[in-house]
């Protein structure tokens, strides 16, 4: 019988895998019997993490990596092959911020630090094009694989302060319909790229933006819930089915989207 969420004895290739939103993921996803490749600096949190998937039953694998770096990816990608001989499907989740390309309430857009807003694009833009240059030539050559950006809700719209991770963000949902042609027109329908925009959910890097000492709610949280329909913040479960979904064959004919998950806060209006 064929199962169309069947993900078992896939490889995934997961970079910023030791984060919240990504330990959720490669957790889940040995769970479900897929191959989990972890690609994070922090070796520490990326070995503990393994220890944890392979206490649980789970088949996965950590190496040191650097998303902005090609020559480190490619070994990367050799070791991979390696061990588990193919890569199916590629999870774009490494990302982040940094101060200086955040505007505070008492700064103005002239206070701006290019270098931090450089970096910050650098590492939510290159890379997501960096790894998706790299593995994604393993599932030309068996003219199959997804590819699944981590998006934001950031990127919908210009939320305020965030505006080199927003800008960023922006341009990996542009990079993901231009790559969704790119790979189906000139390798083949087996080949499909993808989003996910998680809409506020609580990490390490924005629990301070959010959440004061005593676990309360600081004006922005308060504001970002208060334009929620749900009334709160997600949880990491709440990203799994979709992922789920755009791994699997369930969306074989799913490329070039990006899908909202954020307790309908884009959809607020008043």
């Amino acid at each position: 019988m064929y199962e169309l969420f069947n993900i078992s004895g896939k490889v995934v290739v997961i970079t910023g895998g030791t984060g919240v939103l990504g330990a959720a993921m490669v957790e889940y996803l040995a769970q479900h019997g897929a191959k989990v490749v972890v690609l994070a600096r922090n070796k520490e949190k990326g070995d503990n993490l393994i220890r944890r998937v392979r206490d649980q039953g789970g088949d996965a694998l950590f190496l040191v990596s650097d998303v902005n770096d090609k020559k480190v990816l490619e070994q990367n990608r050799e070791d991979i092959l390696a061990h588990y001989k193919k890569i199916d499907i590629l999870i774009n989740g490494a990302g982040g911020n940094m101060p200086g390309a955040t505007i505070g309430p008492d700064k103005t857009i002239f206070d701006l630090n290019m270098d931090d807003f450089k970096t910050v694009v650098d590492l939510n833009l290159f890379g997501t094009v960096l790894p998706s240059m790299v593995f994604g030539v393993c599932m030309t050559d068996q003219k199959k694989g997804s590819i699944i950006n981590i998006s934001s809700e950031a990127s919908l719209r210009p939320l305020t302060r965030v505006v080199g991770y927003g800008a960023s963000k922006a341009a990996v949902n542009n990079f993901t319909k231009f790559m969704a042609t790119e790979l189906a027109t000139k390798f083949g329908e087996g080949l499909r790229v993808n989003a996910i925009a998680p809409g506020f959910f609580i990490t390490e890097q924005n629990r301070a933006l959010l959440t004061k000492e005593d676990g309360s709610f600081t004006d922005r949280g308060n504001t970002i819930i208060a334009h929620t329909p749900f009334g709160r913040f997600g949880t990491p479960e709440e990203l799994l089915g979709t992922l789920h979904w755009l791994a699997s064959d369930a969306s074989k004919f799913v490329t070039g989207t990006l899908t909202i998950v954020d307790g309908g806060f884009n959809a607020f209006c008043i």
